[in-house]
C-alpha cells in the first residue's frame, strides 16, 4: 500500500506561498508540510463555462480517488496553488494544462476573471488540513482543443463533464456531501458572475 508521503513525494518540491488573512505573503513551505501543519496558504479555484443555446454549462471534475484528500468528490474545473515566485496569472493556465490537458497556447489565451476570494479551513480524516486563501476565477471556454477532446491527468482527475449550471446549483444544495468542501463557497461566487 502506498503511504501518504509517497503519494505526495512528487508534489513536495512545490513550495506553497504562506499568507495571512489579508493574503499578504508570510513565507513558504513544502506542500506536504503545509497540509500536515494546517498553515494558511494561497490557492485558486477555476471555473470554466460555456454557453450552449439558452443554457450555461460548467466544466466540473471528479477528483481522482488517489488524491491526498477529497478523492472521488466533485469539484470545479481546476483547483491548485501558485508556486513561490509565481503569480496567479501564471499559475492558473499552467494548472489548466497540467490537470486537464488543455494545450498551453489555448490555456494562456483564455480571459481569466477573478470573481472573488475567501478563506476556508477543512480538516480531513487522514490528518491533513486545507487552510486556504482561495482566489476564484472564471473563464469562458468552448472546450475546443486541437483534437477536440480534453486529456485529464488521471492522477489528478478521474472524470470531467459539462453540466447545466442550474442543475448543478440544485444538486449542490440538495447533496453538498458529493462536493469538495471549498466548492460550497467557490461555486456560488463564480456562478453569480457567470449567470449574472
Amino acid at each position: 500500500m502506498v503511504s501518504l508521503a509517497d503519494m505526495l513525494s512528487q508534489q513536495t518540491e512545490d513550495q506553497l506561498i504562506l499568507v495571512d488573512l489579508l493574503d499578504r505573503p508570510t513565507g513558504s513551505m513544502g506542500k506536504l508540510a503545509c497540509h500536515q501543519q494546517g498553515r494558511l496558504h494561497r490557492a485558486f479555484s477555476l471555473f470554466l463555462y460555456r454557453r450552449r443555446g439558452g443554457t450555461t454549462e460548467l466544466l466540473i471534475q471528479r477528483r481522482a480517488e488517489g488524491k491526498y484528500h477529497s478523492g472521488g468528490l466533485l469539484a470545479n474545473s481546476v483547483c491548485s496553488h501558485p508556486r513561490v515566485g509565481e503569480s496567479l496569472a501564471q499559475a492558473v493556465p499552467r494548472r489548466l494544462t497540467q490537470e486537464l490537458g488543455v494545450p498551453t497556447d489555448v490555456a494562456q489565451g483564455l480571459d481569466y476573471r477573478e470573481v472573488g476570494s475567501f478563506v476556508y479551513r477543512t480538516k480531513f480524516a487522514n490528518g491533513l488540513t486545507e487552510f486556504e486563501y482561495d482566489h476564484v476565477f472564471a473563464a469562458e471556454f468552448d472546450g475546443t482543443t486541437e483534437d477536440g477532446t480534453l486529456a485529464p491527468d488521471l492522477d489528478e482527475v478521474a472524470a470531467v463533464a459539462w453540466v447545466d449550471a442550474s442543475e448543478l446549483l440544485e444538486d449542490l444544495q440538495a447533496h453538498p456531501s458529493r462536493y469538495a468542501s471549498w466548492f460550497l463557497t467557490a461555486a456560488p461566487l463564480a456562478m453569480r458572475q457567470i449567470l449574472g
